[in-house]
């Protein structure tokens, strides 16, 4: 809002100092500035507000140490992370802009799931909390309006170099031209021309065809679908999910900069998205929403985000990725949530296997997600494949190690835009 009341003041009025509302340098700094005042100060208040009305976590014992002693901190925590987002969005951002619509839709529509998941676990008592059904309904949901609306809308385009050979007093010459278009391209990591078309997933298919549009909403509702829960799995530790997200912020932020401004996109010969630069301020609000977070959610916590924030924070890193076209670096960039839901994935389905084999289930890890597996103790009666390490970790180091890990892993995110 303050964007379009200094954006007008500007141009009917010219007033000193309001064209600095142009800069989106200084509206990221301002949007970091202000998610970080809400999250800190108001966080606080809300937080006693949450522990006022006894909505506590609820803790299982999973024969962990420490594990129990979390029972009853505030939950849905993520009320606040939501806010700190969402308020400077609304007064450093373009509203009008299609980039920061669908990121304000994705973050209240997978915020207001997680809330109604831990609305079910605190008030009605029921442990399981909103059944898996209908988190997945609303995941699709999301990369149904996600995924359409980048494919219909015109104000979704990428700008296309073209050569074309043009004949000028008898010499061939190479006229080259940029033209912002509808396409399917995306940014595929490691590879020379940097780029992959979806089109291409259809047999037989050199250009766009009918059913592009099909597959590619195909692959944006996987993404949501995967992100979102991924980041779901993560929140299992104090300050786990909140400081990694904060780090992939970054990278996803720095790469929005670069494909959002036309000069340093074709320096680095990557997609220039038009409009996009905008999503910048929008995550300079994740950012400090999630680092102001982290002062009250780092160990020992005094508040938990709940589904309410994990959700929403995975389908957040989910649809920026889409829009900016770096989707496919996400198994990397976010490789602790990627290894988190494969490590449940594989426990599942070996613990099946060898109960329809055996008679008994058995275990890879001493228990899953992969966070737990380094609590538990080694060689203790668990029949895991892994018993490694055999004494447990503190929590605390746990947390660290794994935001060392993506730190690593944003490093290589960041490289990959030269390294191909």
């Amino acid at each position: 809002m303050l964007f379009h009341l200094f954006e007008y003041i500007d141009k009917n009025f010219s007033v000193p100092g309001s064209g600095v509302f142009k800069y989106i340098s200084f509206r990221v700094a301002m949007a970091v500035i202000f998610s970080l005042i809400i999250s800190m100060i108001f966080g606080k208040y809300i937080i006693k507000h949450l522990r006022r009305k006894q909505i506590g976590e609820e803790i299982r014992d999973l024969g962990i140490e420490g594990q129990l002693q979390k029972k009853g901190t505030p939950t849905m925590g993520g009320i606040i992370i939501l806010l700190s987002i969402l308020i400077p969005v609304f007064l450093f951002c373009n509203l009008t802009n299609i980039y920061i619509i669908l990121m304000t839709v994705s973050t209240v529509w997978l915020g207001l799931i997680g809330f109604l998941d831990d609305y079910i676990k605190v008030f009605r008592h029921k442990k399981e909390g909103l059944k898996g059904r209908f988190k997945i309904v609303g995941q699709i949901g999301l990369g149904l309006i996600v995924g359409l609306t980048m494919w219909f809308s015109d104000s979704i385009v990428v700008r296309e170099k073209t050569d074309n050979l043009i004949f000028k007093n008898e010499q061939t010459i190479t006229e080259h031209s940029e033209t912002n278009i509808k396409s399917t391209i995306t940014t595929i990591p490691f590879f020379k021309d940097n780029e992959f078309d979806y089109n291409m997933l259809i047999p037989g298919s050199n250009q766009t065809t009918a059913i592009t549009w099909i597959v590619f909403v195909i692959i944006v509702i996987l993404i949501i679908t995967a992100v979102s829960n991924g980041a779901n799995l993560t929140d299992g530790m104090d300050g786990l999910a909140t400081g990694i997200s904060a780090i992939i912020g970054v990278v996803l932020g720095i790469f929005a900069y670069l494909s959002g401004n036309v000069i340093y996109a074709g320096y680095l010969n990557i997609m220039y998205i038009p409009n996009s630069g905008e999503l910048v301020i929008f995550m300079g609000a994740f950012i400090g929403a999630l680092t102001g977070f982290l002062w009250y959610n780092s160990y020992p916590a005094q508040v938990f985000m709940g589904d309410t924030g994990s959700l929403a924070i995975g389908g957040i890193i989910a649809v920026f990725a889409i829009m900016i076209r770096k989707e496919l670096l996400i198994p990397v960039l976010c490789g602790v949530f990627f290894a988190e839901s494969l490590s449940v994935m594989m426990q599942m389905m070996y613990f099946k296997y060898t109960k329809r084999k055996y008679g008994t289930g058995r275990r890879i890890f001493k228990m899953t997600p992969l966070h737990h597996h380094f609590q538990k103790q080694g060689y203790a009666g668990i029949d895991a494949i892994i018993q490694k390490p055999k004494n447990p970790i503190p929590e605390s180091k746990i947390v660290v190690r794994f935001w060392i890990i993506t730190l690593l892993l944003a490093v290589i995110s960041i490289v990959t835009l030269k390294l191909r």
